[in-house]
This record gives C-alpha cells, structure tokens and sequence, in this order.
C-alpha cells in the first residue's frame, strides 16, 4: 500500500515535501505534521500524519492494510488542498494494524478480533488525546474508503458521543469473512450489520440520530450491495443517512474517492 517504507523516512527525516509515485501534492502553503509515539494498547510504535492548520477535525482511516501517508499519496490531501487552506478542515491521518488483525491468517481468529479492540483503544486513549491537544472540536468527523469505511462506521456507531459526522466512501462492513467461522461477543460488538439492528439503547440512538453520516458509492462499485444493505439497516434504526450512489459507471478506486471528498467535505 502506498509507498516503500524507505521513501517514506526519507521525506520524514529530510523535511521535504512529498512527491510520490503518481501523486504529487503541492503543500508549500500547508500546515504538514509527521507524528511517532508509542502506544503502550499496541506494545508498539504508531505513527501518523496531520494536514492543515485548523478547522473541523477529520479523523481517516486507512484501506486495507493501508498506512497513515496512503492518503496523501493516493492524492486526497490534493483534493481538500482548498479547505485544508483555508482552515476549513483539518485531517488526522492514523495508522493501521489490519496486517495484525483482520488480514492476520497466521494466528487465532480470536486473536484478530482481540487486536482490532487494542486497536480501538488505542485511537480512543492515545490517538484521540493528540488529536484534542491539536485541535480542541468538541466531536470529530470520522471518514474511510473501502475497508477504511468499516473502521468508520463500526467507530462511530459505538462511540457517538465522538463523533459528529461519519462519511464512508464505497465501504464494506461486515467483518465475518475474516473470522473463519469463529465468533464471540467481541465480533458481534464490532459488526455492524449485527449490532445495529438490535440496538435499542436510547443512549446510543439519541446521538446517532444527531450524527451525520453519508454512504457513498457507485453503481459499479464492488461494495454497492453493502452500502445498499447498511442504509436499509440505518433506515430500520430511524438513523438519518444520505445513501450517495454515483450513476456514472465509476469503480471502486481512488478517482472516485478524490470526488467524494471534495463533495462531501
């Protein structure tokens, strides 16, 4: 995903600007800011990416195993250039741990599921503490492509009073393939097309209800029938969404995406 680790603690190290593989994105009049702390959840080092100088907070998870520089260079920083300027916007680019949890074939399913909850409290009791130093919103908007869009959604249905806006772009959302068959508490409670239609605490459902959420997708969009799926369970829960389906025969990549955001944000 993205680019060579070594490109990557080239442009750190020297404190140049990026200019990588196909993207290049111009950021001489952008506030840029590379982040390395240890997560005592992880027992490891995470590391992040933040852009712009203040605005709206907008936390973003990476694709599929992807790491935290995948957004700029797959060319959605060049996309928000105009709002991240103006401070409109300001975007938390946060590491992933797929490879250790949901694409970790090598250990327990169990243990997947297990590390995508260390996962979780590490953005909730690490990540999200920088983050309010940084900038001090009361909520945060939350926002993913593909499977990115999972870690989303499942982040904020589950943590509502966080986040004031979920913006998903053509993203799946069901974990069980990833489980070999195997379930427990912590897989339904980090599936959203199970917990969400069962959810009937008050609490969660008042403020998903205040939230806004958008599904975007397309109609040659891989993920098309997901999202169709989740708007028909957002829809039973009385949970305001906006089920954005592109009509015009675009796929499921980052063309598509730098559309969104610029649409969306």
């Amino acid at each position: 995903m993205g680019i060579a680790q070594t490109g990557l603690d080239r442009r750190v190290q020297d404190g140049r600007m990026p200019k990588v593989g196909r993207s290049v994105t111009i950021l001489a009049h952008m506030n840029r800011e590379y982040h390395k702390q240890f997560s005592h959840e992880l027992g490891r080092d995470m590391e992040s990416l933040v852009y712009g100088h203040a605005g709206h907070p907008v936390l973003v998870f990476p694709t599929s195993m992807g790491r935290f520089f995948e957004y700029e260079d797959a060319g959605m920083i060049r996309a928000l250039g105009g709002k991240l300027e103006a401070g409109a916007i300001q975007v938390f680019c946060v590491d992933s741990v797929d490879g250790e949890s949901w694409y970790n074939k090598g250990v327990h399913p169990g243990a997947r599921i297990w590390r995508h909850v260390q996962y979780e409290r590490y953005v909730i009791n690490e990540f999200l503490p920088y983050l309010k130093w940084k900038n001090s919103a009361p909520q945060i908007a939350v926002t993913g492509c593909s499977f990115g869009g999972y870690h989303a959604l499942n982040f904020s249905m589950r943590h509502p009073d966080l986040v004031s806006s979920c913006v998903t772009m053509s993203g799946s959302f069901d974990i069980k393939s990833f489980l070999d068959g195997y379930y427990d508490d912590n897989c339904y409670f980090n599936n959203p097309p199970d917990y969400l239609p069962n959810m009937g605490d008050e609490w969660f459902l008042r403020r998903c209800r205040q939230m806004k959420i958008v599904l975007g997708t397309s109609d040659w969009d891989m993920c098309l029938d997901a999202n169709v799926k989740m708007a028909g369970i957002l829809h039973g829960k009385a949970i305001p969404h906006w089920l954005d389906i592109y009509g015009d025969n675009s796929k499921h990549d980052w063309p598509l995406w730098q559309r969104m955001a610029e649409k969306y944000f």
